[in-house]
């Protein structure tokens, strides 16, 4: 039989994978900014960090990244976004339909694998299945890092699995982990902040606002995307994809200048 494939062997492939990875991790112990999920909001963040210059890592507990950019609404691959949200899609190459006026539509997969490739080619890193667990605290309260571990950790038993984080330090911390909030709702189980949690579906309202939200909402970490929502009681947005994308823009702007003042 004629060999096709380059000579490696079992051993070959394996220290290839281990001896990556622990560089990476070596790398991943100190970051400028690490984004909590890898949903619209913090690929754009991470996307226009990294076209910035600034390490960027993003922390996703599922095993793919995208978050509900894939699938739109209703297991229904089609995704909306409304004007002027659309150019990003220009940016980032991927083509769409006007439905009606100011009101896009887009295959999710192009868009979603898109953004995910954009944010690959700006120098992104991402650590998927693992989840962030705790926050660290510096001086003054203000948030220093995250605590992660691997995400089948969680599912295991709590009697048969005794498996210690580990600790990344960050000079900023986005919480991009959509309405679940995890890096908040965190802080408010130590009552350093308080949440009202997402409120009813509107549309028309809760784009805007999600946006005009987007903000430092405690030292040390911002809140992008639907997690913006929770934090401070706004209608949720349902499946439109815009403010998503605009909230990650103006997350990574706010991280700019907070990269900048340390």
């Amino acid at each position: 039989m004629a060999k096709l494939f380059s000579k490696a062997s079992e051993k070959d492939v394996t220290k290839a994978i281990v001896s990556q990875f622990a560089k990476d991790m070596v790398d991943f112990t100190e970051v400028d900014v690490a984004i909590i999920g890898a949903g619209p909001s913090g690929l754009q963040a991470a996307r226009d960090l990294s076209l910035s210059g600034i390490k960027t890592l993003v922390i996703e507990r599922n095993n793919y990244l995208g978050g509900g950019f894939w699938i739109g609404g209703f297991l229904m691959n089609t995704v909306t976004l409304r004007e002027p949200s659309q150019k990003i899609l220009d940016e980032i190459g991927v083509p769409y339909t006007e439905y009606t006026k100011g009101l896009y539509i887009t295959p999710g997969p192009h868009a979603c694998s898109k953004l995910i490739a954009s944010a690959c080619d700006a120098g992104v890193k991402f650590l998927n299945m693992a989840k962030f667990d705790d926050v660290v605290i510096r001086e003054k309260n203000r948030v220093g890092g995250v605590v992660i571990n691997w995400t089948p950790v969680s599912a295991l038993p709590r009697e048969i699995t005794c498996v210690d984080p580990v600790a990344l330090e960050a000079k900023v911390v986005i919480d991009a982990s959509g309405h679940d909030a995890v890096v908040v709702k965190k802080l408010e189980e130590r009552g350093l902040i308080k949440t009202p949690g997402f409120g009813a579906m509107w549309v028309e309202k809760s784009e805007d606002a999600v946006v005009e939200h987007t903000c430092e909402a405690y030292p040390g970490l911002i809140v992008t995307g639907m997690a913006v929502s929770t934090t401070f009681g706004l209608p949720r947005m349902g499946p439109t994809f815009g403010s998503m994308l605009l909230s990650g823009r103006k997350g990574a702007e706010i991280a700019k200048k907070l990269i900048k003042k340390k």
